[in-house]
């Protein structure tokens, strides 16, 4: 066995103590779904109703206007193309279904771009009725504004995790602030190598901040309800002690003026029961990381304040990043079961439930200091779709849930249509396909006698595209607008880097659709499905893993053009934007996960983001303690450690399992592994989980293991601190 440098925690100085406060408990009881009565203890509405509501409701419907009056215009050109109703009963059902496709799918690009056209407007001219930063002052805060940093972790990488969190606590710290924050690392690892990692990065981080915060860390034995059960589980144990609680990613690092900001505004609106900080994606450098962070600052900051002008109070909550009034989130936010399956997308269900016990959701828009990472190649962001996608088709169950406003109604439609347009979009154009064949020209006529598109088809597709244009243009506009180029690398650059994403977009964009339309299918035939965290660190996808996920996908499109090829060649024109990317899907995932070429793009000023020409200290920080060679503890050094095993027994508070058949289990077992050299290394994983979770039988089995492994692992600072 191969030691390295051990982590600073494993020799420390210090207390060891709990690991986390004595438990106050509190109720958070899951209402069934379908009930009509109204949520007790709700807030009422406001009498007369607020300026924000009006405007909401106006801006709402001339949204639905312009949607409304886009998708029946270009529906009536595509209607045009039919020669009237078709004759043969299979051609009239595919018209049908082909039209009404049509009309959901341009209704749903419509939507995006007037949402853009309006971002683009508040960008530039702002919102009165829109929850600023500029509103929070700089009022002190009293003592009893008091919140929780709650970051849920499971089997992650931890030097990224704890880095952040070190960067955000230190940022706290240099605002003088970290008195009113309580921070907790909630863990469901069910890897003991991570788990003892984890441990160490604690003690750790409470030992650099012992006396000017409080850091907690606490392990869950019984593993439900993934991060929304970790964050429920908190709540009913501390939640009392708390007014506020702001979730976080594993990923995410927050400066202390953004979350001192969140505070201040909850103290300022006490109607308020979610505020959604607008998150900057950054961190990575591999060319797809680049293009996805470049996207979310630019076209990505259009929609978000098109968003926050339509929704207002009536926002979406994205998980992380975000601050919660505690009291009303145990009482209204619970999650039962739906369908008797737990809830994997819990963001929009807890804040459709927010909404509808009175209390507002906003989305900050204007608020810096809130960052995530974005998944470092597409094989990761794919992997992170599988689950999204699964989790707002479920979600789609609660449409009619009773008492629901009818904005998170409708972004339970869009949060599943995001997914569900990939194979509509399918359907749709293989729909059009078999309507040619099957009705003829009695049907159908989207081309000329001589084989060019008609004009109401080809100005459809230019119609199409444009809207899909139109917010690119639109955010390059207002950056210019507003002075903000040179964040970007200048004018030049910015177009540059414009055209580079645009193109690594319409790359990938089939790529993603066929992905898409398979997870769709999982999902709609209910097939089961494994979850586990994307990657944190950038690593480079070989071209194993590239044709292991893409090479059946590539091989059938190839099969299908071949075939197109050989009964009308003129066809591959048309089919050739979606089946190239398809045919080069491995090579275009594997280049795009290189962060070398990444590197190059950037001392290129290709791509570059704000974060990048100016970081902010507290990235700065997280990145370079993200950088630090150090190697962590494992279970071996663990055991090996007089301190690191009285950590993990402190950190699993007393538990009583000296008696009865576990406890007469556990001494046999610890006999053979006295008894047995090389035992510790046959452990199995859950084995070692075990014996984690019970503090008095892991002191044991450290007790007579610990001077084998001092003896094989001859270093000078283990021996100190064993």
């Amino acid at each position: 066995m191969t030691h390295s440098a051990l982590h600073p925690a494993a020799s420390a100085p210090g207390p060891v103590g709990p690991s986390a406060p004595a438990i106050k408990r509190g109720a958070m009881v899951p209402r069934p779904w379908g009930q009509r009565t109204p949520p007790v203890e709700s807030l009422p509405a406001s009498e007369p109703p607020q300026a924000w509501e009006t405007a909401a409701r106006n801006r709402r419907n001339a949204l639905k206007l312009s949607i409304a009056g886009a998708t029946a215009l270009a529906t009536g050109v595509l209607w045009q193309t039919h020669n009237g109703w078709a004759s043969d009963p299979w051609a009239f059902a595919l018209q049908c279904v082909h039209l009404a496709l049509f009309a959901l799918l341009f209704a749903w690009v419509s939507a995006g771009c007037v949402t853009a056209v309006m971002g683009f407007w508040v960008m530039l001219r702002g919102d009165r009725h829109a929850i600023s930063i500029k509103d929070a002052g700089n009022e002190p805060l009293g003592a009893d504004a008091r919140t929780a940093l709650v970051m849920p972790i499971c089997n992650e990488d931890v030097t990224t995790v704890f880095a952040g969190l070190r960067a955000s606590c230190e940022s706290l710290a240099a605002a003088g602030a970290l008195r009113l924050f309580d921070v907790y690392i909630l863990s469901d690892s069910s890897d003991p190598e991570c788990r003892t990692q984890e441990l160490a990065a604690w003690a750790e981080l409470r030992a650099q901040f012992a006396g000017r915060g409080r850091i907690h860390y606490r392990w869950r034995q019984r593993r439900v309800k993934k991060k929304a059960g970790n964050v429920a589980d908190f709540c009913r144990r501390w939640g009392r002690n708390y007014r506020y609680m702001v979730v976080l990613d594993a990923d995410s690092v927050m400066s202390g003026d953004c979350l001192l900001g969140l505070v201040r505004l909850m103290e300022k609106h006490p109607r308020a029961g979610i505020l959604q900080a607008a998150n900057q994606v950054c961190g990575h450098d591999t060319p797809h990381a680049r293009a996805q962070q470049f996207a979310s600052r630019v076209t990505g900051r259009l929609f978000a304040a098109g968003m926050q002008f339509w929704q207002l109070g009536e926002a979406h909550y994205w998980g992380h990043n975000a601050i919660i009034r505690v009291e009303p989130f145990m009482k209204h936010c619970a999650l039962a079961p739906l369908r008797g399956k737990e809830i994997m997308s819990h963001d929009f269900v807890e804040a459709a439930l927010m909404r509808r016990a009175g209390y507002q959701v906003w989305l900050v828009a204007d608020l810096p200091g809130s960052y995530e990472q974005q998944p470092p190649h597409l094989l990761a962001e794919l992997q992170r779709d599988r689950r999204w996608c699964q989790g707002n088709i479920q979600n789609a169950g609660l449409i009619a849930e009773p008492g629901l406003h009818g904005v998170h109604r409708a972004m339970l439609v869009t949060g599943a249509l995001s997914y569900l347009a990939a194979p509509l979009w399918l359907l749709y154009v293989g729909l059009g396909v078999l309507l040619w064949n099957v009705g003829g020209n009695e049907a159908f006529q989207p081309f000329m006698e001589d084989g060019s598109l008609a004009p109401g088809v080809a100005a459809l597709w230019l119609g199409t595209i444009g809207m899909l244009v139109l917010p690119r243009l639109l955010s390059v506009a207002a950056l210019i607008l507003r002075g903000e180029q040179s964040q970007y690398g200048g004018t030049l650059k910015l177009l540059a880097s414009c055209a580079t994403e645009a193109g690594m977009s319409l790359l990938q964009a089939p790529l993603r659709m066929v992905a898409h339309s398979i997870f769709c299918v999982v999902a709609l035939t209910g097939i089961s499905l494994d979850w586990k965290s994307p990657p944190r660190a950038a690593e480079d996808v070989s071209w194993r893993e590239a044709f292991a996920a893409y090479g059946r996908i590539s091989a059938i499109t190839a099969v299908i053009a071949a075939a197109i090829g050989a009964l009308s060649p003129s066809t591959l024109i048309w089919i050739a934007p979606i089946a190239l990317p398809l045919l080069l899907a491995a090579p275009i995932t594997v280049l795009s996960s290189r962060a070398r070429l990444g590197e190059r793009m950037r001392r290129a000023g290709l791509l570059l983001i704000p974060e990048e020409s100016q970081t902010p200290t507290v990235l700065r920080n997280a990145w370079a303690y993200g950088r630090q060679e150090r190697h962590l503890p494992g279970f071996a050094d663990l055991l090996a450690s007089r301190r690191l095993t009285a950590l993990a027994a402190e950190a699993m508070g007393r538990r009583d399992v000296g008696q009865g058949m576990r406890a007469q289990v556990r001494r046999q077992r610890l006999d053979q592994l006295s008894a047995q050299p090389g035992a510790l290394d046959a452990m199995s994983n859950a084995e070692r989980m075990r014996f984690l979770s019970e503090p008095g039988h892991l002191l044991r089995l450290a007790q007579p293991l610990r001077p084998v492994a001092e003896a094989r692992v001859v270093r000078p600072d283990l021996r100190l601190a064993a």
